[in-house]
């Protein structure tokens, strides 16, 4: 929409992942140099964890797109909350096995038949699972015992784990001791930093074609880098928003009176009152309040962001109470709370999606049925 405005040749800050707008941080190098190695080493397990929006897919398909067909056969699945046989079938159908109606022994010997025939042309075999935290213990070690597939010395396939922070919690758990034991290495990616902030907007203008537009007061980016946390998704969210506001008002230089708008404007959406000193106090008010609530229904939206009005009637103490709590904690804290009412929501949106799949599924096999019918 505003791409003309700006002399841009595509959208900058989508928050779909492209690996044409990869962004090479110190922590994302070295979340790519472990995959490399892990593709170079040909066994075991690589785990890459990081926050929601932190990069993880984009630095996986970047990875995929640099993969020669011809040495290295590729699947990569995300993950759901689907039993052991169905991960397997998961598995089989991702590197192109038929799966529907086969049992499970017969599907790992057709598995093990694909990984075999791979290895005699010359190929190596790699999965990549992602949203990792979301496998159950039963498929996790259903995944394991794909890895004791071998020809030989040498192992038949090679799996990649990608997955959001609780993953890591898992792989530490007593369940999880020999998989542990398969893992040859691990990263972990955080936020970025203040001045890779800065780096990473003008590297996706760049990437979009930005020549002389737009044009920015260097102290906005302390200030996004503090509000968004130096998450990379958020940092798209806002900055979107941001371009867009300059085109609707005709502003190609973005400065502070400009950004502290949308932060407020943002704020103002998340239910948060606007007498903030300061518009790039990070992180927002309403983070206290979703905060304090998410210890109540872990996992659930607010009732109020759902447009419902609910009286809660607390005693003066107990309000002072939690008054007094919420007032002394620390940035830190409430940005960790945000980023878990994050992974809630994007959570539910993929369940969302997963259900919208089945049912387009279901719908395609109807009509299938019916025809079956009518031309019988």
């Amino acid at each position: 929409m505003y791409e003309a405005f700006y002399g841009l040749n595509s959208k900058p800050f989508q928050l779909n992942p492209d690996p044409g707008f990869y962004f090479s941080s110190k922590q994302h190098q070295r979340a790519r140099a472990y995959l490399e190695y892990g593709v170079m080493r040909c066994e075991g397990f690589i785990v890459i964890t990081g926050e929601v929006g932190a990069g993880k897919t984009t630095i996986v398909r970047g990875l995929i797109d640099s993969l020669d067909p011809e040495t290295v056969v590729a699947a990569h699945l995300v993950s759901t909350q689907l039993g052991a046989e169905d991960t397997l079938r998961l598995v089989g159908a991702a590197f192109g096995i038929h799966v529907r109606g086969v049992s499970k022994a017969d599907l790992l010997l057709a598995l093990e038949a694909f990984f075999v025939a791979q290895t005699l042309q010359g190929k190596r075999c790699l999965l990549i699972v992602d949203e990792a935290q979301n496998l159950q213990p039963q498929a996790v070690e259903e995944l394991r015992m794909l890895s004791n597939f071998q020809n030989g010395q040498h192992a038949l396939l090679q799996t990649f784990l990608v997955g959001q922070p609780e993953f890591r919690e898992i792989l530490q758990s007593p369940g999880m001791v020999q998989l542990r034991q398969r893992v040859t290495a691990t990263c972990h990616l955080g936020p970025l930093e203040a001045d890779e902030t800065r780096e990473y907007i003008q590297h996706r203008l760049k990437c979009a074609g930005a020549s002389d537009k737009p044009t920015f007061d260097p102290a906005i980016f302390d200030g996004i880098y503090r509000y968004t946390g130096g998450i990379p998704r958020r940092i798209n969210t806002l900055f979107d928003r941001i371009l867009l506001q300059g085109f609707l008002t005709d502003r190609a230089h973005i400065d502070l009176e400009l950004v502290g708008e949308i932060i407020q404007e943002v704020q103002s959406e998340m239910l948060v009152s606007s007498k903030a000193a300061s518009p790039w106090e990070m992180p927002l008010r309403a983070a206290t309040r979703s905060a304090a609530h998410e210890e109540l229904v872990d996992g659930e939206l607010e009732s109020e962001t759902l447009g419902l009005d609910l009286d809660l009637d607390l005693e003066s103490s107990l309000a002072d109470s939690m008054s007094q709590q919420l007032a002394h904690m620390t940035a830190e804290q409430l940005s960790a709370h945000l980023l878990r009412i994050e992974r809630s929501v994007l959570r539910q949106e993929r369940v969302i999606l997963e259900i919208l799949v089945n049912l387009q599924k279901l719908v395609v096999a109807s009509r299938h049925a019916h025809s079956d019918s009518a031309s019988g």
